[in-house]
């Protein structure tokens, strides 16, 4: 079972590196924004190097845009050469490890999405003298993987404090929809509503990767089981679906979720959706870039052991016009 309490000042740490880097130059601006760079960043004299981020993303899910823009702003400041590739099957997100120790990058930053499929690549990658990096998935596991920094949020303290806020909000029956069985963080989610909640909870396995399957199964669900009163996504695109189905099936559940893309903060004004617990990819994305130019140039280790905290954070009505500025430009 996870700690319900991380090393806030880790966070704040992350928060700070970004600041500094970002004051670095005054150049960049609007083109700079457009491109999901940090505005203000400037281009680092450091010598080139090549960085592999390995993700466990699935087709169509946007989530996966926003880490990469984060990815693609520090590796634009930082003189990196970022090479992007992903695989749902963690089997074959293994071998991409493998492909980037071969291809002899400078550095790996991997999410550990089913931790014991990657642990033996992560090794590997550590005996060749190539620095690996954890993000997004793995809290639990990163360290025993052989990874030298974790950025991301803590998944179980993100669906407790979910499930406070449904039960101060006086809901009473919550149906949590996790759309991959057996990942990690999608998981810890799921538990954390269930072990805070006041009410009662039920887990309903979807297909992510079939959204129409997705959208029938919770609409089904919905109509079996009249007393749910709330349902809890686990990603902005499902949740946006899970709209349609509450549609569907005539029912008066409300929709709530966790992360976040530009149509889902605009769900969030319209109160399609209630609110999302959002983990802060662009960051992400960006740390794990960064961290690593810091420990190839100059030692630098991020967090003291610890994990680098980029969530969970909250956004609703009362912050959503704020988020929706730079939700616009695909950064959150």
């Amino acid at each position: 079972m996870l700690r319900t309490k991380r090393a806030v000042g880790t966070a704040l740490l992350a928060v700070s590196v970004l600041t500094a880097a970002a004051a670095c130059s005054s150049t960049g601006g609007k083109k700079a924004q457009d491109e999901g760079q940090a505005v203000g960043a400037g281009k680092a004299d450091t010598p080139r190097m090549k960085v592999a981020m390995i993700t466990h993303e699935a087709p169509g899910d946007t989530f996966w845009d926003i880490v990469r823009k984060g990815a693609q702003a520090a590796a634009a400041k930082d003189n990196v050469q970022l090479v992007y590739s992903a695989d749902p099957d963690a089997g074959k997100q293994a071998t991409l490890v493998q492909n980037a120790i071969d291809s002899k990058v400078d550095g790996i930053a991997v999410t550990l999405a089913k931790p014991s499929a990657l642990s033996g690549a992560v090794q590997k990658a550590k005996a060749a003298g190539i620095p690996v990096v954890a993000f997004n998935s793995g809290l639990d596991d990163w360290q025993k993987a052989g990874a030298l920094e974790y950025f991301g949020s803590d998944e179980h303290l993100a669906g407790e404090s979910a499930s406070k806020r449904l039960s101060d909000e006086g809901a009473k029956h919550v149906l949590c929809v996790p759309q991959e069985q057996g990942q990690v963080a999608l998981e810890a989610r799921c538990e954390g509503v269930a072990k805070g909640f006041s009410g009662t909870t039920t887990k309903l396995y979807v297909t992510g990767t079939n959204m129409p399957s997705v959208r029938s199964t919770v609409a089904a669900k919905l109509k079996e089981d009249k007393s749910i009163d709330r349902v809890i996504m686990l990603g902005a695109p499902f949740a946006l679906t899970a709209v349609q189905s509450v549609k569907d099936a005539g029912s008066d559940a409300k929709v709530a979720t966790f992360d976040m893309n530009t149509e889902l903060v605009k769900a969030v004004q319209s109160g399609d959706v209630e609110w999302s617990v959002d983990q802060q990819p662009y960051l992400q994305g960006y740390l794990a870039v960064d961290s690593l130019w810091l420990y190839k140039t100059n030692g630098n280790v991020i967090g003291g052991g610890k994990t680098t905290a980029t969530g969970p954070y909250f956004v609703d009505k009362s912050n959503v016009s704020t988020v929706l500025q730079f939700a616009n430009r695909g950064t959150r």
